[in-house]
């Protein structure tokens, strides 16, 4: 909402009873929460402040809720104020001024946007905000776990957008760890291929373009795993691989590259079937090859973050004190390896050296390349190449940053953290944010209708999680193929059965929406601290809590207007000039106000989802609106009312309920399809 009519009124009138206590009392209120009814007959808001003040001021505290009411006066948007039972101040809103309010707030609002690279509420003199998300490993294809990251993390940059801020996303691209070694390793030791000979088959495949790359490396990359049990000995290649990368040395580092890239750029198709967009992709091997993770440990040096350890198990390493610090007291072995006894820095030692530079901590930088064009913008990526580095945007200098990694990572999260907080970088250490979350999930009904074997134990569980020592890997491609079919049988019945009149092209979008809808709201709706167990079917579902609910709600009220528009009756310019005074009787039904205060409670929501950094609140919300939706379309036929100023009325307040779903739709990254 351009601007929030609830609690600029909740606040005014705060201030106004505040005001009156002074003056009636001579003092305030304490503890002053507005608090909301479990009825409307109660009124908008009750108060129970006045209370606490009988023994103090020796009235009763009707007495007391009465002087204050006296005192009061007139309040903008209030109707009156009822003293109820033993002295509650009950508030009743002026709901025909209020909901005109409302109107016209979402009105101004710009429209969402497709995705965060479309936002149009940012205000660039407001603090930067880093968040870096989906951050798969560039080895093989992405899988169903994935998604949870990239749907949260993308609803986050929308959330803080929304809110103001500007946001970068970052992908980061580990390009140098054991993953891609052992791709390197199954395209060259276990396919008995020669360095040269691997990469000229890589490039082959690549070039043929009649198999997913993505998919191959994944069948390879399991290989590859089975390969090393039959051989402890095997081990050594994928040392050699990883040194060979490491320094950017030889036909087994181009490999390496060729397969990361390739990859990368596969990552990037699947995300784009969600919407899911970022700014930057920086690669792990360019911090090393930009000498700033050099930088970065002379700092941590000199700032005694790590000392070189002479005895015992981690002598010839740097170590990070930790086991003095709160987060670590009592911890066996808190003290971290930052930089091995051979010389190479640990996976957390580049991670420090990242977050230093995101928060703009270190004087060096990245250079940086065009990585590709999407949705005509560019995509940019970290480089090396001294010929690039021309016309990017301004990357990093964040005052916050978001780390959006699974649960399983929090230690090292802590590390991080703590690690800028050692070298003397307090307030970026309290605004570096580890944005963690559960895995998923399959139920067995979807684990078995994806083809995997269960046992009857299996069958019997809440979920079934996903391993792949088990054989149980569910590809992101593939998961979201399986909801397109299902949601694509749905579509087309519903196609038959309404005459929707879609033609096959039209059936196929639509599908595609759907599942995005449906995936999208899935992986939402549940608390980040709980495991998902999706279930297909439970998510495809038209009623209920999910992503196609919320769809239909919208198309169905867009269709209410492309009829009215063939009637030619009510034009949507001026429409919110039908909630006027004689609009009160339609707006004292309990159906149509609870619609308008759910509509008026997003920003309240946004602002909870921001404080809280929890996006469950926000797809709840958005259940609840579709409720309150339904909840006035069975009351209140707008194609059909009885008289055209009525039908006015219900059409503006279905104009507010569109509007205010579009802006939640929106924050979630749900597409609304033009029919369904």
């Amino acid at each position: 909402m351009s601007t929030a009519p609830l609690l600029e009124l909740s606040s005014r009138l705060a201030e106004a009873l505040q005001a009156a206590a002074r003056q009636a009392l001579g003092r305030e209120l304490p503890d002053l929460q507005l608090t909301v009814p479990p009825q409307s007959k109660m009124g908008d808001y009750a108060i129970s402040a006045c209370l606490p003040l009988a023994r103090e001021l020796k009235k009763a505290p009707r007495q007391i809720a009465q002087e204050v009411v006296d005192a009061l006066g007139q309040v903008p948007g209030v109707d009156r104020i009822e003293i109820a039972g033993p002295g509650y101040l009950n508030v009743f809103l002026d709901r025909a001024a209020f909901a005109a309010s409302v109107f016209e707030s979402l009105e101004q609002a710009p429209p969402p946007p497709a995705t965060i690279l479309d936002a149009a509420r940012v205000d660039p003199s407001r603090p930067k905000v880093v968040v870096e998300h989906t951050n798969i490993n560039p080895n093989k294809a992405a899988h169903v776990g994935h998604l949870r990251n990239a749907v949260m993390g993308d609803s986050l940059v929308r959330l803080l957008q929304h809110s103001g801020s500007p946001v970068e996303v970052q992908n980061y691209i580990d390009d140098t760890g054991v993953q891609v070694a052992d791709v390197v390793v199954g395209f060259t030791a276990v396919e008995e291929r020669s360095p040269e000979d691997a990469l000229e088959h890589v490039k082959a495949l690549l070039a043929d373009g009649s198999v997913r790359f993505d998919h191959h490396c994944w069948d390879l990359y399991a290989r590859t795993g089975q390969w090393y049990e039959g051989d402890e000995a095997r081990l050594e290649k994928r040392r050699e691989a990883l040194h060979a990368m490491e320094h950017g040395e030889g036909a087994l580092a181009a490999i390496g590259m060729t397969v990361a890239e390739a990859v990368v750029r596969c990552h990037l198709k699947t995300m784009g079937r969600l919407g899911i967009r970022y700014h930057v992709l920086p690669w792990e091997s360019d911090i090393l090859g930009a000498n700033f993770w050099a930088e970065a440990f002379e700092r941590m040096k000199a700032a005694g973050a790590v000392h070189l350890e002479n005895e015992g198990k981690n002598a010839g390493c740097w170590i990070m004190p930790l086991s003095e610090t709160p987060e670590f007291a009592g911890m066996e072995d808190a003290d971290k390896v930052i930089v091995r006894s051979n010389g190479t820095v640990t996976y957390v030692g580049k991670d420090i050296a990242f977050q230093m530079w995101k928060f703009g901590l270190i004087g060096s930088d990245f250079r940086y390349a065009p990585f590709d064009e999407i949705d005509g913008r560019t995509l940019w990526t970290t480089d090396t190449d001294e010929g690039s580095d021309s016309g990017h945007p301004e990357f990093a200098h964040a005052a916050t940053v978001y780390n959006v990694i699974d649960v399983r990572q929090a230690y090292l999260q802590k590390v991080v953290k703590n690690a800028l907080l050692l070298c003397g970088h307090a307030p970026e250490s309290e605004r570096s944010i580890h944005y963690s979350y559960e895995m998923v999930a399959l139920t067995p009904a979807t684990a078995e209708a994806l083809g995997f074997e269960l046992s009857e134990e299996d069958r019997k569980a809440a979920y079934v999680e996903m391993s792949g020592r088990k054989g149980l890997g569910v590809k992101a491609d593939d998961f979201m193929d399986r909801l397109i079919t299902e949601a694509t049988k749905k579509v087309g019945e519903a196609n038959e059965e309404r005459d929707l009149g879609l033609s096959d092209a039209q059936v196929a979008e639509t599908a595609a929406q759907v599942a995005v809808g449906a995936l999208r709201y899935y992986m939402l709706k549940v608390t980040r601290n709980r495991v998902i167990a999706f279930d297909i079917d439970e998510a495809l579902q038209a009623q209920g809590e999910t992503g196609p609910y919320l769809q239909y709600s919208a198309v169905r009220t867009a269709s209410i207007f492309r009829k009215l528009a063939e009637q030619g009756e009510i034009a949507l310019e001026g429409l919110g000039s039908a909630l006027d005074a004689e609009a009160a009787e339609l707006l004292a039904a309990d159906e149509t106000w609870e619609l308008v205060m759910a509509a008026a409670r997003i920003p309240e929501v946004v602002a909870r989802c921001r404080d809280s950094l929890e996006l469950a609140h926000l797809a709840k919300h958005a259940f609840t609106l579709c409720q309150a939706w339904n909840g006035f379309y069975q009351h209140n036929n707008i194609l059909h009312a009885e008289t055209p100023e009525l039908k006015r009325r219900r059409a503006a307040i279905a104009r507010l309920f569109l509007l205010a779903h579009r802006e939640l739709l929106g924050l979630l990254g749900i597409p609304e399809p033009e029919r369904m």
